[in-house]
């Protein structure tokens, strides 16, 4: 999937960075939009589809399993579905590339389907665990044949009708939350995923858009998610929202270079994704939300940021599953800040792309940031908004967030900070670099 080709860059501290922008669709939603509008009868339609390699991927696997899916030259991107319960035998492998979404969310949908599929993978995406959906998919009658450690390459053997089943996550995961509610459209009954913290819920908001039957009870903290199975979708228009996560990398890189002002527009502001933008608000970002609004059950609004002094904070462990791909930039931030910044609740953090605790000490102390790494977080003694001293080449370890992370750094360090590889990048901010450099960074 990925170009195997390394692509270094290096980026150097600029002037002040102005401009408006636009980042790439909603990478969660996207996955969601073309699963579901496979499983549709008749013809959806999704704009702004984020067009990385990773949601590249989830169009080709359910093409492989019988949707018609294609782009116009508009950008606008039309699915005919085959219905719940009629997906194809794939005639090959699926290749995921790098994505863990694709990969665990159609595991789901197989696992419920008579069809067996295999799912492959890059490197990176070979080493991440699949136990955690293998276990309830499996209790609901799915068969694997997987790698040591229940790694890719692995293979499903699907069972319809499956058994539906009652789970309680272990780990905060909207991933093997929706992997379930996706096994359970097929199954006769009632699945029900209880969710001890909340995860993004872009699952639950399209399945009832598509017509599914859903409920969400709170029980105190406690979200119970049931959805009845054998349903039968109905093809929708989708719009989708600029992603939060890809939102973040412009917004920090104007608090922190000094001058700055930018503004991103159509930015997702799901509650169970903007974690970020409250925490950096509670260190003194200069930050407002203008033209609130609601797009497709979602709520979008322009980011207007100001270059900010900000202050280190202990962030709370309980905000971690609403901005757990964020980390990484955050981690910039504190670098910058004023004072420590303490995170904690972050083991997630070890199985991602790559071990991204350890990666982001690593790269950090490379540049000159003072952090200590624990085996949860990391606390992290800012310069007080002094830039960083930089100069070094960074391993982004084939992972898009670190990347695009070390590209920032190197916008407020004295030597530019060198990205050993930007091609990961393309998994889920394609333009990403134009997209500083439009703003007034420097990079070759």
């Amino acid at each position: 999937m990925t170009d195997q080709h390394p692509r270094p860059a290096h980026f150097a501290a600029p002037g002040p960075l102005s401009g408006t922008v636009r980042v790439p669709g909603d990478k969660s939603i996207s996955h969601r939009s073309l699963m579901l509008s496979a499983l549709a009868v008749g013809e959806s339609k999704v704009d702004g589809l984020l067009e990385g390699e990773d949601v590249l991927a989830t169009a080709a696997a359910m093409r492989a399993m019988g949707a018609d899916i294609a782009r116009g030259t508009d950008g606008r991107w039309t699915i005919h579905g085959v219905g719940v319960g009629s997906l194809l035998q794939p005639e090959a492998a699926l290749d995921m590339g790098n994505s863990g979404t694709s990969t665990r969310l159609l595991m789901g949908l197989v696992a419920s389907h008579p069809i067996t599929a295999t799912f492959i993978g890059d490197a990176s995406l070979s080493k991440r665990p699949m136990g955690r959906v293998i276990e309830p998919l499996g209790s609901m009658g799915a068969e694997f044949t997987a790698s040591p450690g229940g790694r890719l390459p692995l293979m499903v053997r699907g069972l319809a009708p499956a058994v539906p089943i009652e789970y309680r996550l272990p780990v905060a995961s909207a991933q093997v939350k929706s992997a379930i509610l996706l096994a359970g459209l097929n199954t006769p009954g009632i699945t029900r995923v209880i969710e001890p913290v909340p995860t993004r819920d872009h699952s639950e908001r399209m399945l009832r858009g598509f017509g599914a039957e859903l409920t969400v009870e709170q029980d105190g903290g406690t979200r119970i998610i049931s959805v009845r199975g054998e349903a039968e979708l109905k093809p929708q228009h989708i719009v989708v929202p600029g992603d939060p996560s890809s939102a973040g990398f412009p917004v920090v890189a104007a608090l922190l270079v000094p001058g700055s002002s930018v503004t991103v527009e159509n930015v997702g502001l799901n509650p169970t994704r903007a974690g970020l933008f409250e925490i950096l608000k509670a260190m003194g970002a200069d930050l407002r939300f203008d033209n609130e609004r609601i797009v497709g059950g979602e709520p979008v609004a322009d980011i207007v940021v100001r270059h900010s002094t900000l202050k280190g904070i202990e962030v709370p462990a309980e905000i971690a599953p609403s901005m757990i791909d964020e980390f990484p930039i955050l981690f910039v931030v504190a670098a910058l800040a004023e004072g420590r910044t303490v995170t904690r609740g972050l083991e997630e953090l070890r199985v991602k792309e790559s071990d991204r605790l350890a990666t982001m000490a690593e790269g950090l102390r490379a540049i000159g940031a003072r952090v200590e790494e624990r085996e949860d977080g990391l606390v992290i003694d800012g310069t007080g908004g002094e830039p960083l001293a930089g100069g070094a080449t960074i391993a982004a370890r084939l992972d898009h967030r670190i990347a695009m992370s070390f590209a920032v750094a190197g916008l407020v360090s004295r030597d530019p900070v060198t990205i050993d590889d930007m091609a990961p990048v393309a998994t889920s901010f394609p333009g990403f670099t134009d997209m500083l450099v439009g703003l007034g960074a420097e990079s070759a």
